[in-house]
């Protein structure tokens, strides 16, 4: 066994200076991730809907709303929420939201009309008989956006070849070790390796954190009916746009997600079902991407090889790469929200990187999800039934 070992542990450290490589490239492109307010008002003008589907008053609902309100675009916004029933508690964010902007154009539809076996997308068909306008935004209800966001995003859209625009997100964890170990599985694993994927071209991703997308392109592929009972709509989204022959672009600006996981099991059910997501999508991908999780799998080969010196060597460079990668990936805070100092965090990534691995494994075991309320069970075409 010490010649696999010995292989897992050099693979392993091979892609902990990829990853830190790819990150760090992406840092040091001297971009502005973050434009200012009034960035790109020469751009384009053409005016936007962003659709925003919500379930619920999440923690820090209210200033992620807000932060999209308060977005200065000179194209002209219209806003529309979506909930799916009467008594949603969002509705009350929603009241003081548009009690305090009465000169933005905000729509809220209440609609509990199910059109396949995603809500969030149901809710999106029942949005757009509210949109008035051709460029659509769409973003998760619990992603908080910084100044400038909406001209950034939307300004690739200008391009007739452009099908979607998407942002790469930043975790910002809520209280508690759950919610941290949560945003180091996006921060420390989940970026870096969109980061790698992007370093070498490929553009085949898209994230709900945000999507921003023509009507044109929307109703080329059937329009949102056409992934109602996808688990992963936005990969869906992304992947019928570019069969279409239109491109992808991921756009240099980060947003905020809300990271609150407040127990074990609910870590583990988000992880799980984000991951057998993954692998069904893209099964080929998700096997060879054990390698992803470095440390662990270093380790493993240390084990498999029985501690010879070199994959010793090899698990030592590999946890110096893992820690500075940890320390490059963390993003700027663009939107007020104050991050945890990422040498505070240090002691959690053995943790987060040895859940994050089990957790990988796991997703080979069945392909039932826990979504919301609900259980379902993942197709190969990544389309779901609900389990009864």
């Amino acid at each position: 066994m010490t010649p696999l070992g010995t292989l897992l542990a050099a693979a392993a450290l091979g892609y902990a200076v990829t990853a830190w490589v790819a990150v760090r490239l992406w840092r040091n492109k001297g971009r502005e991730r973050y434009p200012a307010p009034g960035a790109g008002r020469a751009a384009h003008t053409a005016p936007v809907t962003v659709l925003k589907p919500l379930c619920g008053a999440e923690p820090g609902l209210d200033n992620c709303l807000r932060s999209l309100c308060e977005q200065d675009y000179p194209g002209g916004m219209q806003i529309v929420f979506g909930v799916q029933h009467p008594a949603d508690p969002a509705l009350a964010v929603l009241e003081r939201l548009t009690r305090d902007y009465p000169r933005l154009d905000l729509t809220v539809v209440v609609d509990p009309t199910r059109h396949g076996a995603s809500a969030k997308v149901s809710n999106l068909i029942n949005m757009m008989r509210a949109a008035r306008h051709d460029w659509l935004v769409l973003a998760d209800s619990d992603v908080r956006v910084p100044p400038g966001y909406l001209a950034a995003v939307t300004a690739p859209l200008a391009d007739p070849q452009v099908g979607i625009v998407t942002c790469p997100y930043r975790g910002v964890p809520h209280p508690g070790l759950w919610s941290l170990l949560g945003a180091l599985f996006i921060n420390d694993w989940f970026i870096p390796s969109v980061r790698v994927a992007a370093l070498f071209g490929s553009r085949a991703f898209a994230f709900g954190a945000t999507i921003a997308l023509r009507r044109d392109a929307l109703d080329a592929i059937g329009g949102f009916p056409a992934i109602s009972d996808q688990l992963a709509d936005d990969y869906r989204l992304g992947e019928l746009t570019r069969r279409c022959g239109l491109r992808t672009v991921l756009s240099d600006v980060v947003v905020d997600t809300s990271v609150d996981e407040r127990t074990l099991r609910q870590l583990v059910q988000h992880g799980l079902r984000w991951l057998r997501t993954i692998r069904v999508v893209r099964p080929g991908g998700y096997t060879f991407s054990a390698v992803t999780f470095s440390v662990p799998v270093a380790a493993l080969g240390c084990v498999l090889a029985r501690g010879t010196p070199v994959t010793l060597s090899l698990l030592t460079a590999t946890v110096l790469l893992r820690t500075m990668l940890h320390l490059t990936a963390r993003a700027p805070g663009p939107t007020g929200i104050a991050p945890a100092r990422s040498w505070s965090q240090l002691w959690a990534i053995p943790l987060a990187d040895a859940l994050g691995f089990t957790l990988w494994c796991g997703a080979f075991v069945t392909r039932e999800v826990q979504w919301r309320q609900g259980r379902y069970r993942v197709a190969r075409d990544g389309s779901v039934q609900p389990i009864f």
